[in-house]
């Protein structure tokens, strides 16, 4: 009579162990108890026991019997749940191992002059406890640091000082620009003002910046098309564009919110009527895979709102 075949035969010498189904044995083996385990593990009954089989099917032994009390680990069960243990146990430790390998994540946000960008870095930090949330302040020429690599993203005023091909741009908000002037100019003590009331006097340019740039805030050419009157010369940082002004030999157009000329009692700014605000933006590289600079954006644009 020749021998019966065996109930498992393994398709091949080493099977492939599906770590979900070694996790499911070695709940079984902890409850001995199919309903049980099924309960602790948030799975149906039925689904579990054919979850059970799959893996004695792969390892070619039983490891389980039904009782009429419950359920008992075979011999080849005993000997192998110690295995399964440490198997899982091992996988566990291999994951912790290859994620403190991995380089921290880490994501730099520049912002310009007087901005202020703390709310949205203090969402992105929450949102993201473990990542390496950084920060660099940057002069009104530095803002070539984001096509450079040096800044993931850009909070600034347009027009941006530098082409914005190749970068994603987000509005956050529209600002007004002012007129900037000494506190004894004639025009100190209005409530507002247009173009017209100062179109013959010359406002003050910025050395070394793109004509977009100098146009948008020397107001060039005039709502009417005529060009600007030259200023007296050309200033390197802000606080040198204060002097002038203060000084009386030029005017200049500022950010509406720009709490820098706050600070001084010698100038004073005038809302603008008639002209286009500048904008608050962030911008990041096109298509930039740091998933921290998609979520620093959506913090932006929820937290870094104008004030009424």
């Amino acid at each position: 009579m020749p021998d019966e075949a065996p109930p498992f035969t393994s398709p091949h010498p080493g099977p492939d162990l599906d770590l979900r189904l070694v996790r499911y044995f070695t709940v079984v083996a902890e409850h001995l108890n199919f309903a049980r385990a099924a309960a602790a593990l948030h799975v149906a009954q039925p689904s579990l026991s054919r979850q059970i089989q799959r893996l004695e099917d792969a390892l070619g032994v039983r490891l389980l019997e039904r009782t009429p009390h419950g359920s008992r680990l075979t011999a080849a069960g005993a000997a192998f749940l110690p295995q399964a243990q440490m198997l899982l146990h091992t996988a566990h430790q291999a994951v912790l191992t290859a994620r403190a390998a991995a380089p921290p994540r880490t994501v730099t946000i520049g912002y310009v002059e007087d901005l202020v960008i703390s709310p949205a870095v203090r969402d992105l930090r929450r949102r993201h406890p473990d990542a390496h949330v950084r920060t660099r302040h940057l002069d009104w020429d530095e803002a070539r640091a984001l096509p450079g690599g040096q800044v993931d993203a850009l909070v600034a005023r347009t027009p941006l000082p530098i082409p914005d091909d190749g970068l994603d741009v987000t509005v956050l908000y529209d600002e007004p620009r002012a007129l900037l002037v000494p506190s004894f100019h004639r025009l100190a003590g209005k409530e507002s003002t247009t173009p017209d009331d100062f179109t013959d006097e010359p406002l003050v340019a910025c050395a070394g910046m793109a004509a977009l740039w100098t146009g948008f805030w020397r107001l060039d050419p005039r709502p009417d098309g005529s060009p600007a009157p030259l200023g007296p010369m050309l200033v390197d940082t802000f606080e040198d564009k204060l002097e002038v002004v203060a000084d009386g030999r030029a005017i200049a157009l500022v950010p509406a919110d720009d709490r820098r000329c706050t600070l001084r009692d010698d100038v004073v700014t005038i809302p603008v009527e008639g002209i286009e605000p500048c904008q608050v933006v962030v911008a990041t590289r096109f298509a930039d895979a740091n998933p921290l600079v998609a979520h620093f954006r959506e913090s932006a644009k929820n937290l870094l709102v104008r004030e009424a």
